[in-house]
């Protein structure tokens, strides 16, 4: 047998304990998960905080002091529009469909149609659209005004556009001039919806369409915008750069159908609309006789196809371009100006292809990587010290840019320097689209003046501050720590600021009396006619150049100029600049009260030459 121990004996008394402490734990519990449950339902269910929202009103930046440093001189523009006999009023054929093109063309053309040695004028026209009903009067085209000012006299135009070959209607955009043919006439492109027109100069102010024998698309789908005529081969002949600017047709744009709070359908930016290819034609002259050179598309091979990386697609939506000599190996570059996507520069490779390096240059974006409106452009040695900048109107509520060269090792490094420049921040709430460099004061340092106007006729109903017609914008370049500072009205006369719905610009010395005058155009008006009546008695030289071969007005050639003072003063020959505009090629050499010490020319081909130039009239340069 096992011996075991007794088993202990139960207490009542503390079983019944236990099982109340238990009961109290589990009701504890109990409670605990309610109140949760019910604080989650609470949250669940509860009503969030309204939010406020402040809508903080755009503001300019804060402008320097400029009051007790240097001003600009008195220096007027007179606007003699009418007197001087222009009659020319711009049509876009708007009729409330708010359709893209009817906001952005109208450019200007000052160029020497006859010979004569002053510059005549050609405003590029739109036209009624097609499915619009008829209207009682002869239908819009482009107009051509011959120069007839007498010597000495005030400025005067004759309108000769019926039988110049001119008079057909286009709903055109912009306009490049040059000599395509070497015969020693101006030759016209027009660009616009809808292919292109090229206008061969047969002399006595006709013009003969050879679009299709010359081996342009005379009809296409394609919105031509801005183009170029420049040697891009150093072959000695023209050839021909077209800036494309959205994939477009009525349909597209009913579809994409633009709206504003508050106004409805309005003309908006080209976000929506697919980009586009620039595209390059090669002269492929001599012509024979009788018919105009034969042009050949080399657009891909040249490497001007740039692809969104991301899609795939097209990417360009140009407006305006500036051939430029960048690096200045003798060889032409090009910089495209794009609205809404990166801006494009283009170096020239010597073989007939182009490097496209515009983000690795700093000129593709602004100072924080993003994107611009850009609408017109010009380039130019502005400072003292030569550097190159590159001036670019942008769209409202973004500033202008300018572009400088670095000082490095590498020629193409830019950086943004608007604002320490000064033409930044008095542009910011402005919309500008002609732009241009030139010296109106003849001082011989470079000035800026911006053509603006907004894309919308009802803006003020969305923002207060911005208006439809806007006044022009004139930067004097006194050559102090900030370079540009705004003329007034006090300064440059009330006409020069008149409120125009402002696009295409360009500049020309009408009368011949040593200092540029201005047109500028708007869109559905009249253009602005402002002759320079700037008295301020500094010396000057006019500078007609002359090729030789296939390009006989020089474009592209380098003039430099040391005065006694030592001065470096650097201009190019070239008349494409501002936007959709060509301004007149004679140089305006504006010297300040110092004269010219040397004087140098570059020539297309590279080759150089000193020269010396009387003041004070104009002189002809010839390349031997």
């Amino acid at each position: 047998m096992v011996d075991q121990e007794p088993l202990p004996q139960r207490d009542p008394e503390s079983d019944d304990r236990a099982v109340a402490e238990a009961l109290r734990r589990s009701l504890v519990v109990l409670v605990l998960l309610c109140a949760g449950a019910a604080g989650a339902v609470w949250w669940l269910q509860r009503k969030p905080e309204e939010t406020k929202t402040a809508i903080t009103p755009l503001q300019s930046p804060v402008l320097p002091d400029t009051r007790h440093g240097p001003r600009p001189p008195t220096a007027r523009f007179t606007d003699i529009t009418r007197e001087s006999g222009i009659g020319f009023r711009h049509v876009n054929g708007a009729r409330g469909a708010k359709l893209l093109p009817e906001t952005l063309g109208g450019g200007v053309a000052c160029f020497d149609m006859d010979g004569d040695g002053d510059a005549d004028l050609l405003f590029v026209n739109g036209m009624e659209w097609p499915d619009s009903p008829d209207t009682p009067g002869p239908r819009a085209t482009a107009a051509l005004y011959r120069n007839d000012t007498p010597p000495r006299g005030a400025i005067r135009f004759t309108d000769i556009t019926a039988g110049s070959g001119l008079d057909t209607p286009f709903y055109g955009m912009g306009v490049a001039c040059g000599d395509m043919d070497g015969d020693g006439r101006t030759d016209l492109l027009l660009t616009g919806v809808g292919g292109l027109r090229l206008l061969r100069n047969l002399g006595d102010g006709r013009f003969a369409d050879v679009t299709a024998p010359a081996g342009l698309p005379a009809a296409s789908s394609d919105w031509s915008t801005a183009a170029a005529w420049l040697d891009i081969d150093r072959d000695g002949d023209l050839d021909l750069f077209v800036g494309h600017y959205v994939a477009w047709s009525p349909g597209m744009d009913r579809e994409v159908n633009n709206q504003l709070v508050g106004i409805g359908r309005a003309y908006g930016r080209p976000w929506l609309f697919p980009g586009t290819f620039p595209a390059l034609y090669r002269n492929d002259g001599p012509p024979t006789a009788g018919a105009p050179p034969r042009f050949t598309e080399v657009s891909a091979r040249s490497g001007l196809r740039i692809r969104n990386p991301a899609t795939g697609s097209p990417m360009a939506k140009t407006l305006a371009v500036a051939p430029i000599d960048l690096n200045d190996d003798g060889w032409m570059d090009l910089v495209v100006a794009n609205d809404t996507v990166q801006n494009f520069v283009f170096t020239n490779r010597h073989d007939g292809t182009f490097q496209e390096v515009g983000a690795q240059s700093g000129v593709a974006f602004d100072a924080y990587g993003q994107t611009r409106g850009a609408m017109g452009i010009d380039a130019a040695r502005f400072r003292p010290d030569r550097a190159l900048g590159i001036a670019i109107g942008n769209f409202a509520n973004e500033m202008n840019a300018l572009y400088v060269a670095q000082p490095t090792r590498d020629a193409l490094v830019f950086a943004d320097e608007a604002i320490t420049e000064g033409i930044g921040p008095a542009s910011r709430l402005l919309l500008k689209f002609g732009l241009f460099f030139f010296d109106y004061d003849l001082d011989g340092r470079l000035d800026v003046l911006t053509t603006n106007g907004h894309i919308e006729e009802e803006i003020e109903k969305v923002q207060s501050n911005v208006r439809y017609r806007q006044p022009a914008q004139l930067f004097w370049n006194g050559g102090g720590n900030q370079t540009f500072i705004s003329a007034t009205p006090a300064e440059a006369g009330d006409d020069l600021f008149q409120p125009i719905v402002g696009r295409g610009s360009a500049h020309a010395d009408f009368d011949q009396d040593g200092d540029p005058d201005v047109v500028m155009t708007q869109i559905g008006g009249p253009p602005l006619l402002l002759r320079n009546d700037q008295a301020i008695g500094n010396h000057w030289v006019r500078l007609r150049v002359v090729g030789r071969g296939g390009n006989p007005e020089a474009i592209g050639a380098w003039i430099h100029l040391k005065t006694e003072d030592g001065r470096r003063i650097s201009r190019q020959v070239m008349p494409t600049k501002s936007y959709l505009s060509q301004s007149e090629l004679p140089l305006h050499l504006g010297l300040g009260r110092s004269r010219i010490a040397e004087a140098r020319i570059r020539w297309p081909d590279g080759s150089e030459a000193s020269f010396t130039a009387p003041l004070q009239q104009t002189t002809i340069l010839r390349q031997q």
